[in-house]
């Protein structure tokens, strides 16, 4: 059978900027190892495959997203991206679109031009440097660690922009992956992330850190509403606000390709 693949560049208003994530609606469940083999192929930090879901009263899709080398249990710009092939491309004619996925429900809504995630918190427990992390990363940090990964908090944007970290090293620690982060020097904070143990070097721009990174710095910073920016080669802009548990992720996505998977 053929399937309709969609590339787009989620967290950014323009191509080839943010974060790209294919995105592949399907009518049921393909094999699990065939959607890996996609996910491989396709060589993007995710893709999303979703299924509709008619009978459940409290979702509307089914949603799964696969690294080159696993699945994932969340993930923020495929989400967004998902989204919007969803209002943009297939007629969704409803304000938001409500996703079942491994990390519970995931609400899509419209803000005008913006779209918004409604995601959880990954709440951050302060934990001791690793042995070795300062020669592995370029960089002295506080250090803690989330349900998903581990986070450092370095001294300035500057610090954050030079980390040049040993991939090896980044692949042994607890978390998926690896968060550095600082103030901004025009946005409220910055950040990268480094995943090679889900076979992503550094991905452009993750929604899912946003859930450990927005309750960090509304701390720090004595703020609700935040703007976030991810400092990769591609950037990319999230307009955040904490809402008790949950965080709210804004942003825009532009589609880039259309193609079809000969299955």
């Amino acid at each position: 059978m053929n399937h309709i693949l969609y590339q787009v560049d989620a967290f950014t208003d323009r191509l080839f900027g943010g974060n790209p994530a294919a995105v592949v609606p399907l009518d049921g469940w393909l094999d699990d190892a065939l959607l890996q083999n996609i996910a491989m192929e396709n060589n993007l930090a995710e893709t999303a495959f979703y299924v509709p879901t008619p009978d459940d009263p409290q979702n509307d899709f089914h949603l799964r997203w696969f690294t080159p080398a696993m699945e994932v249990d969340l993930c923020g710009h495929a989400t967004l991206a998902s989204a919007a092939v969803l209002f943009r491309e297939t007629g969704w004619d409803h304000d938001e679109i409500r996703f079942n996925s491994r990390s519970g429900t995931l609400v899509v809504r419209k803000r005008k031009e913006l779209l918004e995630l409604d995601f959880p918190i990954a709440p951050l427990t302060e934990r001791p440097v690793p042995q070795g992390f300062a020669d592995a990363v370029g960089a002295e940090a506080s250090y803690f660690g989330s349900a998903y990964f581990d986070m450092a908090v370095l001294a300035d944007e500057a610090a954050v922009r030079a980390v040049n970290p040993d991939q090896h090293y980044v692949a042994g620690l607890d978390g998926i992956g690896l968060i550095v982060t600082a103030p901004g020097e025009t946005c409220d904070f910055v950040s990268r992330m480094f995943a090679p143990k889900a076979g992503i070097p550094e991905d452009p721009v993750t929604g899912s850190a946003h859930c450990s990174l927005v309750p960090y710095w509304a701390a720090v910073l004595g703020r609700k509403e935040l703007h976030g920016r991810q400092i990769s080669s591609r950037v990319g802009d999230l307009y955040c606000t904490l809402v008790d548990d949950r965080v709210l992720l804004a942003s825009q996505a532009v589609l880039y390709m259309k193609a079809t998977l000969e299955l």
